[in-house]
């Protein structure tokens, strides 16, 4: 069944007052990794006794990965689905970590959604998983396309034709990104038009709209600007095909005034009422058939050790630094890679704010540094504690002061449990320090 959400907003701690008194807000997305399900946040209490519907929205499932999918990821997202009521769970069409025992290589973590293969291979191994999630979750799952800032070789379909067969085969419902159908317009040169005529419109789950920018000749998915116009207008097409049950403005930073987010709002709004008028004015089209659910056998083994070869092969170029695979567009792949560097800066920027206070200028090209010989294995959380522990390790920062507070902060985070402040043991520890330095 249909749920049919409204316009909505995604929420951001940032602008969470904004969004509570803003009027015409019938639903707000959130990031389900950001929330914990015993201590919700109030503005979010507050806003679902006031009717307003809060769906979670994943990023770290990697459901379209070459393993399956992580159960103790799943049972989280399944917790916040229970704790928010929501109708529905959103997760991507992207894979976020490669390498392990498929690969027989070490883990490696993106922290970014990359592009999966449009390959038989690929929507074997993503059916699958989808399936799996399916089963775990206690609410309807929709899938996103992503945006991306380079193209697979051989790919076998487009992207519509691979999202209308993931949709035929697995019942999954689709979360369209316009917003991401012009960024692969610009990038990969896909007609975004091809992709909205080739989807199972009656799929559609909802529909997220952002800005984005122009930077190193590719257009960055940004979520910090205003909505374009081409966005718009692809946001109009899509309506004068079917009416979106739900629209949503995605925004994660270089945040406007309330006003700005009510002008952005409108003009959503109005591209969609555009398209509902075009539809009426018009021959209306003929529906795709409808997507069907049939069991199917789980996909081959040989299928996810082939994908999981693939996918450690441009991770591991992209964050390792080894060869990119042949038929990748290098100067692509380059330009990916220093994105997602600078994305790892601006996260462990964000998890761990004292680290750009105690080494303060210095703190960006210090970590670029470690991330070109470094990878990340594990969240954001260790990668601070490891970029830390690199830099102690050097001997840096060079002033003394400076590196006994990031090495008492390193401390205070690296053990299994936070160290006592009170002051009989801190006189010990202090102690200690004396007598080991004699």
């Amino acid at each position: 069944m249909t749920v049919r959400l409204g316009t909505g907003i995604g929420w951001r701690p940032e602008i969470a007052e904004a969004v509570e008194g803003m009027a015409g807000i019938d639903w707000v997305e959130v990031v389900a990794e950001n929330v914990c399900p015993g201590h919700l946040p109030e503005s979010l209490l507050r806003l679902r006794e006031r009717g307003v519907t809060v769906v979670p929205h994943g990023v770290g499932l990697g459901l379209g990965g070459a393993e399956r999918p992580d159960a103790g990821r799943l049972e989280a997202l399944a917790e916040r689905a229970t704790a928010l009521g929501a109708p529905l769970v959103t997760e991507h069409i992207a894979f976020v970590r490669a390498g392990g025992p498929l690969s027989a290589s070490p883990r490696l973590e993106a922290g970014h959604l990359l592009p999966v293969p449009r390959t038989r291979d690929a929507l074997d191994v993503l059916c699958e998983n989808v399936r799996i999630a399916q089963d775990a979750l206690p609410v309807p799952l929709a899938v996103e396309n992503i945006a991306a800032l380079f193209s697979w070789p051989g790919e076998e379909m487009t992207e519509g034709q691979f999202l209308y067969e993931l949709a035929d085969r697995t019942g999954v419902r689709l979360l369209v990104d316009v917003a991401n159908l012009h960024t692969n317009h610009v990038n990969r040169g896909e007609d975004p038009a091809r992709a909205l005529a080739e989807l199972p419109l009656e799929a559609v789950a909802y529909v997220h709209v952002a800005g984005g920018v122009e930077r190193d000749g590719v257009w960055h998915d940004s979520h910090a600007h205003p909505v374009p116009r081409p966005v718009l207008d692809i946001l109009t097409d899509l309506a004068s095909r079917v009416s979106p049950p739900g629209v949503l403005l995605e925004r994660d930073e270089n945040f406007p005034e309330p006003a700005g987010l009510r002008d952005e709002l409108d003009a959503v709004q109005a591209a969609v009422a555009k398209g509902a008028a075009e539809v009426r004015a018009e021959e209306v089209r003929p529906a795709a058939p409808a997507a069907r659910a049939e069991p199917e056998e789980g996909c081959p083994e040989p299928a996810r050790q082939r994908l999981a070869l693939a996918q450690t092969a441009v991770l591991s170029a992209l964050v390792a630094g080894t060869p990119v695979p042949e038929g990748f567009d290098r100067g692509r792949m380059a330009v990916q890679a220093r994105a997602l560097a600078a994305k790892r800066a601006d996260v462990v920027a964000k998890v761990a704010p004292e680290l750009p206070v105690l080494l303060g200028g210095g703190y960006r090209s210090a970590f670029l540094a470690y991330a070109q010989s470094r990878p990340m294995t594990e969240g954001y959380r260790r990668d601070a504690l490891d970029f830390v522990e690199q830099l102690l390790l050097a001997g840096r920062p060079e002033d003394g002061r400076m590196r006994r507070e990031l090495r008492e902060w390193w401390l205070e985070r690296s053990g299994p449990k936070p160290r006592s402040h009170r002051p009989a043991v801190r006189l010990a520890r202090a102690t200690r320090r004396v007598l080991l330095r004699r």
